[in-house]
């Protein structure tokens, strides 16, 4: 696939996820939403299937060929070697508490990789979106990862703390680095636009991360799984500066 071809697909996905975060956000701003759990504990809303949804069928009518995998209706076969990737809200639980730091991902990936990713925080009014070889960009600003190259006062992103060990949150703290729970996928929106050093998952499914590898690599940073491979699949994953990612692979010790 060219670049150009790429391009043209990439700017036709921002305009279906931007019009698909429309819904969520419309959702949002309701009250008395209805919460499901999923068998595995999740939550889910209207708001979740209403928004994969509207990408789902946008994407079929746009690119019939391309598979498509969903947190909500699941995985359609490909027939062209493309795949997208949907998260509809990455953040249910805080979207569900009135916490404006939700997001709606798409990623699509060509023959294993993936070659273009975004993140659309409709309540903010944020979309960080990259191409493979075009950048990164928020709001069609080009942005780049910080510069730090030590953890003392770096900033590190957890989505949640459940499965931090006391020690290792010890070893980042006689770091230096500052914690905090600005998590999920606005947590890697901070880190590709530099205004935090490394966010931390210990839990994640394939659609939470799909996008995070192109953008991270296109801002200059770098994303891999807990053990240093870049795989969005193994359940876990650390972005960074690149600048600071393997002595928090090393403080970790996964």
């Amino acid at each position: 696939m060219s670049h150009t071809d790429t391009a043209h697909a990439g700017a036709a996905a921002l305009a279906i996820l931007q019009d698909a975060g429309e819904i969520s956000r419309r959702w949002f701003e309701r009250s008395g939403l209805d919460v499901e759990v999923k068998a595995d504990g999740s939550p889910v809303t209207r708001a979740d299937r209403d928004t994969e949804d509207a990408i789902r069928s946008a994407l079929a009518e746009r690119f019939p060929a391309d598979g498509i995998l969903g947190e909500e209706f699941g995985e359609t076969e490909s027939r062209s070697g493309s795949r997208w990737i949907i998260d509809p809200i990455d953040g249910t639980k805080s979207f569900v508490h009135g916490v404006p730091l939700y997001a709606n991902l798409l990623a699509r990936e060509v023959d294993g990789e993936i070659v273009f990713g975004a993140i659309n925080l409709p309540s903010l009014g944020i979309l960080v979106h990259a191409e493979r070889g075009g950048g990164c960009f928020r709001n069609g600003r080009s942005v780049r990862v910080s510069a730090r190259d030590h953890l003392d006062g770096a900033y590190v992103m957890a989505t949640w703390l459940e499965d931090w060990t006391g020690a290792r949150i010890d070893r980042l703290h006689a770091s230096g680095a500052v914690l905090r729970t600005w998590g999920d996928a606005f947590g890697y929106a901070l880190v590709a636009c530099g205004d935090a050093d490394a966010v931390v998952d210990f839990t994640a499914q394939t659609y939470d991360l799909a996008p995070m590898p192109v953008i991270l690599a296109e801002a200059g940073g770098r994303f891999t799984d807990l053990r240093g491979d870049g795989l969005i699949d193994s359940g876990h994953a650390v972005a960074s500066n690149g600048r600071l990612h393997d002595t928090i692979l090393e403080l970790l010790e996964y």
